[in-house]
């Protein structure tokens, strides 16, 4: 890994996922006016690091880059990182053929990074018999990627033993925020070690926490305003992540010129958090524990003879969330994943059937009319079922 890359870029990279388009449009459908405005900023306060992939936005975000970054700006003066889409891949000729479709799209001769995307130990057995780690050393040797690696998203017993069969991997992406760091389900620090093991460079991904973690309880940011009055609480996330060793950079998705603002003001000046900010850390995450929620332990009692089919628990849980995160926005997608498997919170016929099954004798009726108040307004009309 080069000393630029490992050392000297800046700890903030622009993730292109989450990029705003264009009202009644598609994902597609990218405000490019708002984004080259958005990339203007970004490179004009000294950060220069993009990361896109085949999938994002339907497939549109690559052409950010040939748009707003290539014949603007020189070539040397910004890093790209992009994706190779695993669950496209029927056998060793759906690289290449995927590959030149993304040089097409970006505008570039080559990638900073390249990446395997989404790599698990369910798609193990998928690279091996189509060769996909042979792929990835030829783009190296062929100088169309300067660097090589894979994004992460299973546990950490896993990747150090991929790690310790292929040397060749220079970089991993992992999700890794201080919610997460200690989670088992995530295992963010288990997985940052495997690659501090191996001397693997890590890129971070949802260190906001998909922008759960930008807009938290109170009580967790009266934690970090008592430290740092001005602060905000998305730049405490990725200040966080970027403070561990073997970081190259931390993304954030952002979706508008003010999260662009305050990320750069955050990360300009960055300096690596000392003991006073991780015990700080350690403060909110316990002050996130502590925070009252309903007392659902998704029993399904609640479920049993519910008219409208209802997903109680899982509805619950995404009121939990919102507490919890205080965005609709970021527990919305959850919310319609509940209600693809039942009714909506508004189809609730207030028959109290749910509450007498309940051994926590919680209030489901008030919660679940909360939960339409809260996730309903903006929804694509569909009746109840």
């Amino acid at each position: 890994m080069s000393d630029y890359l490992y050392k000297e870029l800046p700890k903030l990279g622009f993730g292109l996922m989450r990029l705003p388009t264009i009202p009644g449009g598609s994902q597609k459908d990218i405000d490019f006016d708002q984004v080259t405005k958005m990339v203007d900023m970004f490179m004009e306060r000294g950060f220069s690091y993009f990361d896109t992939a085949y999938i994002y936005h339907e497939g549109a975000s690559e052409s950010v880059i040939k748009k707003c970054l290539v014949g603007k700006y020189p070539r040397e003066k910004f890093q790209v990182v992009d994706k190779m889409p695993m669950w496209n891949i029927t056998g060793f000729d759906s690289y290449e053929r995927i590959f030149q479709d993304q040089l097409s799209k970006t505008g570039l001769e080559y990638f900073d990074i390249y990446f395997l995307h989404g790599i698990g130990v369910n798609n193990f057995e998928t690279i091996d018999h189509t060769e996909g780690w042979k792929f990835l050393k030829s783009l190296k040797e062929r100088g169309l990627a300067k660097h090589i690696g894979f994004s992460y998203h299973s546990p950490a017993e896993p990747l150090d033993k991929l790690l310790g069969e292929h040397p060749e991997i220079e970089v991993v992406q992992l999700q890794l925020n201080y919610l997460d760091w200690e989670s088992e389900q995530v295992q963010s620090r288990k997985c940052w070690e495997a690659c501090r093991k191996h001397g693997v460079a890590v890129t971070v991904m949802e260190p906001i926490k998909g922008g759960s973690l930008a807009n938290p309880h109170p009580t967790v940011q009266k934690v970090f305003k008592e430290l740092e009055p001005d602060s905000s609480a998305a730049s405490w996330a990725l200040r966080f992540a970027a403070s561990h060793d073997g970081i190259i950079t931390v993304l954030s998705g952002m979706s508008n010129i003010d999260q662009v603002d305050d990320n750069t003001k955050s990360m300009a000046n960055f300096k690596p958090f000392g003991e006073k900010e991780f015990a700080a850390v350690e403060k909110a995450v316990k002050a996130f524990n502590e925070i009252p929620i309903i007392p659902c332990t998704s029993c399904r009692y609640c479920t049993n003879d519910c008219p409208q089919r209802i997903n109680i628990p899982a509805i619950i849980g995404m009121v939990n969330e919102y507490i919890k995160y205080q965005s609709t926005s970021s527990v919305g997608f959850g919310y319609m994943m509940a209600i693809g498997q039942g009714g909506r919170a508004s189809s609730c016929v207030e028959c109290h059937s749910c509450e007498e099954h309940c051994p926590q004798h919680i209030k489901i009726t008030e919660h679940l009319k909360k939960a339409a108040e809260l996730f309903e307004k903006n929804m694509p009309g569909r009746p109840g079922r």
